[in-house]
């Protein structure tokens, strides 16, 4: 149970790292962008993903997350 522990920390570690608020931005980033290139919305994605992007980064800055 011991190495099951130590594996899942790792990727926590390894994902979240020290920014809860990059890590779900990352995750949004790759949801929103899958989903509007499954509906056939590629100049949507082409939008959509710099906007995300640079939003998440601003609130890590905001937060002092760094």
């Amino acid at each position: 149970m011991k190495y099951i522990t130590g594996f899942a920390m790792f990727w926590w570690d390894f994902i979240v790292g020290d920014s809860i608020a990059l890590a779900i931005g990352g995750l949004a980033v790759l949801l929103v962008a899958a989903g509007l290139v499954r509906a056939d919305q590629q100049m949507a994605v082409q939008l959509a993903m710099p906007l995300i992007v640079i939003a998440t980064l601003a609130v890590s800055l905001l937060r002092g997350d760094t």
